[in-house]
């Protein structure tokens, strides 16, 4: 079964930029063959390379409620899917994410787990699904999208709320909160409008890490620290 990497890109939050830097930072650490696809309903300025499929646009979704698609059995890619949001910065090598637990649900433990050992919720920043697998976590968002988006504060709580048994923590190293696990918590201030840190500073990399996700402010591309610089491109 072919291998799929997918994204999201809806409204205006973020650029064709990103989209295209995620592109060559899978291309670079990606040794699995695999489909580099990007679900939008704008696909101006995206790289060549980029295989573009239209996103089915519904007046009741907005944002990250798009995610619910990919369990949809028919959202347009068969095999085996590995979805990565746009605020991350993939700087290791990532075949692990394809072949860890193969043909099982994989998400991220929820960063919370910082500060909370126990903590067992989900971020959907990056998971990894079989075509078809939980797919009443599609089915039952759609049969109220509007009404389910604003019972629950986003996807990832969808997620939790809907998927039961049946999968897989990624290793918690592999992929690590940036603000909050990587710079360990540093002081925040405010520039032009968004919160960025207080000081530059160099990340703790650990030897298993290969993802930096990006939650909240700042953005990857904002962010005001030399690594970041270095390695979002």
């Amino acid at each position: 079964m072919p291998n799929h990497v997918v994204c999201l890109k809806h409204g205006k939050k973020y650029s064709a930029e990103y989209v295209n830097v995620l592109y060559r930072m899978v291309t670079r650490n990606l040794t699995v063959p695999h489909n580099f696809v990007c679900f939008t309903e704008d696909p101006k300025g995206l790289d060549m390379g980029i295989q573009v499929k239209p996103l089915q646009l519904n007046s009741d979704i907005n944002g990250w409620w798009y995610k619910t698609m990919f369990f949809n059995p028919d959202f347009g890619c068969y095999g085996t899917v590995l979805f990565l949001d746009l605020d991350v910065i993939v700087f290791g090598n990532i075949d692990k994410l394809f072949t860890y637990k193969p043909g099982e649900f994989c998400v991220i433990r929820d960063f919370n787990r910082s500060v909370q050992s126990h903590w067992d919720r989900m971020n959907s920043s990056c998971f990894r699904l079989e075509t078809g697998q939980h797919a009443n976590v599609y089915q039952e968002f759609m049969t109220n999208p509007g009404q389910n988006a604003r019972k629950y504060h986003g996807d990832q709580d969808w997620l939790y709320a809907n998927v039961k048994s049946q999968y897989n923590f990624w290793p918690d190293e592999w992929i690590q909160s940036y603000k909050w696990e990587m710079r360990g918590r540093p002081e925040m201030n405010r520039y032009n409008g968004k919160r960025n840190f207080v000081t530059p500073g160099d990340p703790k990399i650990l030897p298993e890490t290969s993802i930096a996700v990006f939650h909240g402010d700042p953005n990857p591309k904002d962010c005001i620290d030399p690594w970041c610089k270095e390695n979002w491109r």
